[in-house]
């Protein structure tokens, strides 16, 4: 099958600087690909280039088995858009708003009317047809955006960072939301900046100032990308714990690679940091810093982010 999308040699240039540098991918169909990279990294402008809201200062997409370029009204019918900022009309209802993207999408009143019925039920709205728009909480709203992307029953949406600033109960029932569009095979794109939630894609590519430096399904790029091993260690200030290490290393006195504060635990890589325990707990202690628990874990996607970044 085609795959959803194709770019190829995808460059983008805004006079000097290079926003999109050449880079070349694949987001299968009936998955969710995932695109991370940091701020300014090139995942809002690589989105607009797939629209056609940008044009490419070189290569090609092809969405759907087209090209972006010369077909935009085409794709405009079958792929969905969610942008980064809420893009509905506050001062509607959850109703009017449905109604008000639905009749740009060109949908008559007989099919406009069973679509809105299936999105309100889809995403659990029902019984908030009245309320207005900025009554919703975030998570709701989001839904709803959400909702009025998919009216028109895209073959493929694009959702840009989609729960950025949603609490974590809300954002696991947006991804529900996700995996039931994949299920009806629709293809996903979407931007994160949250781990938990990259680790839930089925296929992934990392972006960084405008290159591409890594691309598979989560597993594959924790085997490519991580070198090391990671040690997790709980210990009574972290915080501390960090900059003590970070000062070692600088130094020359342990050979770490990284060195992460992640929420109350830190975690050390190494190419082989399980012989550096015992160093690292002498070190500490001499800090005046206990160490609780020292031990070998598996490398999260976080873990390869940070690393994959530097």
């Amino acid at each position: 099958m085609t795959p959803a999308i194709i770019t190829k040699n995808l460059t983008k240039h805004f006079g000097d600087f290079t926003a999109v540098n050449g880079i070349d991918f694949e987001a299968p169909r009936g998955e969710i690909f995932g695109f991370l990279g940091p701020n300014g990294s090139g995942k809002t402008t690589t989105i607009r280039m797939m629209l056609g809201l940008l044009s490419p200062s070189a290569g090609d997409i092809k969405a759907l088995g087209i090209s972006v370029k010369g077909n935009q009204a085409e794709l405009q019918q079958r792929t969905g858009y969610m942008s980064q900022r809420f893009s509905l009309y506050n001062d509607l209802t959850v109703q009017q708003n449905l109604q008000f993207y639905g009749a740009a999408y060109g949908l008559n009143n007989v099919d406009l009317k069973a679509r809105i019925l299936d999105a309100l039920s889809m995403a659990g709205l029902e019984g908030r047809e009245n309320a207005k728009t900025k009554d919703l909480s975030g998570g709701w709203r989001q839904r709803l955006a959400l909702s009025a992307a998919i009216l028109h029953r895209p073959e493929l949406i694009f959702l840009d960072e989609p729960t950025a600033g949603v609490d974590p109960i809300s954002r696991r029932a947006f991804w529900d939301l996700l995996y039931q569009l994949v299920a009806e095979k629709v293809s996903v794109f979407v931007t994160t900046h949250y781990m938990d939630e990259a680790e839930h894609c089925h296929k992934l590519a990392f972006i960084q100032r405008g290159n591409l430096i890594a691309e598979g399904s989560p597993a594959d790029i924790k085997e490519k990308m991580m070198k090391g091993q990671v040690l997790e260690i709980s210990s009574s200030d972290a915080i501390n714990a960090v900059k003590i290490l970070r000062r070692a290393q600088e130094q020359g006195k342990i050979p770490l690679q990284e060195i992460e504060l992640y929420g109350s635990l830190v975690h050390v890589v190494a190419p082989n940091v399980e012989k550096e325990k015992n160093a690292i707990n002498k070190l500490l202690k001499n800090e005046q810093i206990h160490v609780e628990e020292m031990a070998l874990i598996e490398a999260s996607l976080e873990d390869v982010f940070i690393a994959s970044m530097k």
